[in-house]
């Protein structure tokens, strides 16, 4: 059966899958979980099939950090399913009720978006993430991971579909997509699919938004920055710089641009250039920061781009101001921080850098659904319509006006014979 096809009978279940209770979805994403740890020697024998393939083709370091799936990944993706089974249903919430007549109620409740397609970089737990906060929200889900990732993602796939329908969920509520034709084809189908969430590059996810009239959500380069302020404290700076360098590189959070105040900067760069080489990482630097410490000279390259991978750029800057406009110009509008003890600088950074994440004395790498107690996330979005950040249950709902009447007509309205008298119930 073709990928249109096929997301057009998805699109007639969506109605089913919005219905199912509170309780059979935790049931079904329960039981994703058992099938998980039931089915785990295979899922990591698909896995080393796929990592011994990538090694053999010279996948890059980082990808295959990002594609190897162990013990530890398999806990983790079950302690986030754990998290979503523990949150509020995100469904049937009443915003508002209103009064707008006698007999006539108006309320505005939470409903799924329908049908999502996610195509995700070569990353396993992706597959589980975005699965069961899609089985959570009630939301139908078309999933394409990276093709690195075949192997892994087809088992996990067949292991979450056929446990969460055996719960009780609709047969049909997720589909697997596999080649870069059914990436094709899936643009087409803008009269089956609500919105599309892709992760990748920049020109992956441009391909995606110039190819397709479906709506779009999601963000392209994750260049992160990490500003430490005059009024710094260095013993804090150091340890929260490396972690948002080096705690996992290859992810988009991970920061890759140093910006450092002049008057801190002859104390604060010979202490993170020390740490760096303990930790194998590649400072290069302005020529400002090429006369304090030893460094490899940076391009103006270096600051557009996104390294994923033990390397980051530095600059020195005179004021918290060009701090931000260097954000603001070469940020992905992702996640930044500063490192401050002045409460009103951190609280300017904090107002004008235009991100969906900025943070104080902390770093980047808290940018995650799960450590914002979200269960997990579909990806980071970094537009400003509908969703921001983090996207998890919140972001993958919209919204349906109901209104109760008792024989009203809009004619007695218009005519003057009644009037609204607007009264808020809640």
């Amino acid at each position: 059966m073709e990928i249109r096809e096929r997301a057009l009978r998805m699109k007639q279940v969506c109605p089913h899958m919005a219905a199912s209770g509170e309780e059979l979805r935790n049931a079904a994403l329960r039981a994703v979980s058992d099938a998980i740890t039931e089915h785990k020697a295979e899922i990591l024998e698909a896995n080393e099939a796929d990592l011994a393939a990538a090694k053999e083709k010279g996948i890059p370091a980082p990808v295959l950090k990002r594609l190897k799936f162990d013990d530890a990944k398999i806990q983790d993706v079950q302690s986030g399913i754990e998290e979503l089974i523990g949150l509020p249903d995100p469904l049937d919430r009443i915003h508002f009720r209103r009064e707008m007549d006698e007999g006539l109620i108006l309320e505005r409740r939470t409903v799924p978006i329908g049908v999502i397609g996610v195509i995700f970089e070569a990353r396993p737990d992706a597959m589980v993430q975005v699965s069961t906060l899609c089985l959570k929200s009630g939301n139908c889900a078309v999933l394409k991971g990276g093709s690195e990732a075949k192997n892994t993602n087809r088992k996990l796939f067949s292991v979450i579909y056929d446990a969460a329908v055996a719960a009780g969920l609709p047969e049909g509520c997720m589909m697997l997509a596999e080649t870069h034709d059914d990436i094709d084809e899936l643009l087409k189908c803008d009269d089956a699919i609500d919105l599309l969430i892709p992760r990748g590059s920049n020109e992956f996810v441009k391909h995606i938004m110039d190819n397709t009239k479906i709506p779009v959500m999601g963000h392209a380069d994750g260049i992160c920055h990490i500003y430490v302020d005059a009024a710094a404290d260095i013993d804090l700076a150091v340890p929260v710089i490396l972690d948002a360098k080096t705690q996992y590189p290859a992810a988009c959070n991970a920061a890759e641009t140093l910006l450092v105040h002049r008057d801190i900067a002859d104390r604060l760069l010979p202490a993170v250039q020390e740490t760096f080489r303990a930790n194998q990482v590649e400072l290069r630097g302005t020529e400002d920061v090429q006369a304090i410490v030893d460094c490899v000279p940076a391009e103006e390259e270096d600051f557009h781009t996104e390294y994923l991978d033990h390397i980051i750029s530095a600059k020195i800057v005179d004021s918290l101001e060009e701090a931000i406009d260097h954000i603001n110009k070469y940020g992905s509008h992702h996640t930044d921080a500063i490192i401050t003890d002045d409460d009103e600088a951190a609280e300017r950074f904090m107002q004008l850098v235009d991100s969906a994440g900025v943070y104080r004395n902390c770093s980047t790498r808290f940018a995650d659904g799960f450590r914002y107690g979200f269960g997990a996330e579909v990806g980071i979005s970094t537009g400003k319509i509908h969703a921001r950040g983090p996207v998890g249950l919140e972001g993958l709902v919209t919204y349906k006006y109901r209104i109760y009447g008792s024989g009203q007509i809009v004619g007695d309205y218009a005519s003057g014979k009644k009037s609204f008298h607007f009264k808020e119930l809640m």
